[in-house]
């Protein structure tokens, strides 16, 4: 992995956190030219990229272009993959954001002909933490039961069926799928749709 720094680290882990992987507002006690400097450095190592900020949906401007048009900083796969986040996840988010931009400056016509249910908000998964390897289990071809994410996560059952149902389904956009075994109980499994 890069070496990064103090300011570079938080940028990008705030930027992972947020919804479009949006890097700003940059960390408080962060402006003027000490931004300026950490941000060309994030932009010339692909850890960051400017593009053109949504003003319709309120996204924070990194710097004004004129005509009421403004540009915001968005961390890529290469800044994700800097900090950890698998290149998979950070190329999803990433793609999902593009089509969200695109879908956002289309004509009006054709955002309500193109309606269908909302695409959750991208949300990084870091590699190595519990919800990685709940995904990893419930990905494997024979699924997992709900006393097999227990004994590798450490949680009580109540906990990882939360995760299931809240932070993959709800939150990460998973279709997680159940089927009942004899020997095995309840297992559940992720379907291949992301």
């Amino acid at each position: 992995m890069p070496k990064l720094t103090d300011t570079q680290t938080i940028i990008l882990n705030r930027a992972a956190t947020r919804p479009d992987n949006l890097a700003m507002p940059l960390p408080k006690g962060l402006h003027g030219a000490a931004a300026q400097k950490a941000v060309a450095a994030m932009i010339a190592r692909g850890w960051l990229e400017e593009v053109e900020a949504n003003l319709r949906r309120g996204e924070p401007l990194w710097r004004e272009t004129g005509d009421d048009h403004g540009t915001t900083l968005v961390a890529t796969e290469a800044g994700l993959a800097a900090i950890g986040i698998e290149p998979v996840v950070a190329t999803t988010t990433t793609n999902l954001r593009k089509s969200k931009l695109e879908r956002a400056f289309a004509p009006e016509d054709a955002a309500e002909a193109s309606a269908g249910p909302a695409t959750p908000k991208p949300v990084a998964i870091r590699a190595g933490t519990k919800q990685a390897k709940i995904i990893a289990l419930l990905q494997r071809s024979e699924g997992a039961s709900i006393s097999e994410i227990v004994e590798v996560t450490g949680w009580a059952a109540h906990s990882a069926r939360g995760m299931i149902s809240g932070g993959l389904k709800k939150k990460l956009g998973f279709e997680v799928s159940t089927i009942s075994d004899e020997l095995r109980g309840r297992v559940y499994h992720i379907r291949e749709s992301i």
